[in-house]
């Protein structure tokens, strides 16, 4: 968990899960103890950075979190699991492919990444391909061009909140959220696919827009897309939130590429390049 860092998740309803599991989520709901969705962040944040500095590191928990980030429609419930652990699992993985064995090692001693990948390559012999479905996807530093096509700009929440001096992770109050149905994010997603495949061929494989269409389409139909800057709201400044139209603008270059209308989509299309990359170069700024 990274404090500079956005989500897309899913949040399946109640009636998506096996028996059992709707009643553990059930009671969860119920419960007072669970984190709120306020300082969920904040909760995720603090488990992750106890794992890694304690002695020796872990990079994953022991047992799958028992949380889950919640939203009820009307009388309805809908859950989005946490599932620390293979969330964890992933990313290591992801690491430990990228990174040379003595440079890890100064992070994680090579018998605790040996016995990490071990852990995880037997939950995927014992669990299959369904159990590494993740209901949270999240990147540092940025929000993937991809990630805004499944929504509206309608569907835009933005609250400004005081930005914390210190704590990255403390609770502010401060958001910028999109929430949409499935049924939309498909459509949308679909439509984009389309779009990008008529005009720019096999130049469209490389934008990620398909396997997000396909990420989306291993979650019950009913479910609800959210999109939450999460901790990269604490990087702009109020002006800068309330001048991101990033989900509106992708969408009217889209909108241009499809009626012949090159200089607007190119416009609109740099407008949300430009802003994340000079995000992204807060990275390895000083």
């Amino acid at each position: 968990m990274l404090p500079y860092a956005a989500y897309l998740r899913v949040y399946e309803p109640l009636t998506a899960f096996t028996e059992s599991e709707r009643k553990v989520w059930a009671e969860y709901a119920e419960s007072r103890d669970r984190p709120r969705r306020a300082n969920a962040l904040q909760a995720e944040h603090g488990e992750s950075v106890m794992r890694l500095i304690g002695t020796p590191p872990h990079p994953a928990p022991s047992q799958e979190s028992p949380n889950a980030y919640l939203r009820r429609v009307e009388d309805r419930l809908y859950v989005c699991p946490w599932q620390t652990r293979l969330r964890s699992w992933l990313a290591f993985s992801r690491l430990r492919g990228s990174t040379s064995v003595k440079l890890l090692d100064r992070f994680v001693p090579n018998a605790i990444a040996e016995q990490t990948a071990d852990d995880f390559d037997r939950f995927k012999r014992t669990g299959g391909s369904s159990a590494l479905r993740t209901h949270i996807r999240t990147t540092a530093w940025h929000v993937p061009p991809s990630w805004f096509i499944p929504f509206d700009g309608n569907e835009r929440w933005l609250v400004l909140g005081p930005m914390p001096a210190q704590d990255l992770t403390t609770t502010t109050g401060r958001n910028l959220i999109y929430v949409t149905s499935m049924a939309q994010a498909r459509r949308r997603s679909a439509r984009a696919l389309q779009v990008l495949r008529k005009h720019l061929g096999d130049v469209a494989s490389g934008l990620d827009v398909e396997d997000i269409a396909r990420w989306l389409e291993e979650f019950h139909p009913h479910s609800l897309v959210e999109l939450d800057y999460g901790g990269l709201v604490h990087l702009m400044d109020d002006d800068a939130l309330q001048a991101d139209q990033s989900v509106a603008e992708l969408s009217a270059a889209l909108t241009g590429l499809d009626t012949g209308q090159e200089e607007l989509a190119f416009a609109m299309y740099q407008r949300v390049i430009l802003r994340w990359k000079s995000m992204q170069h807060l990275e390895s700024a000083n």
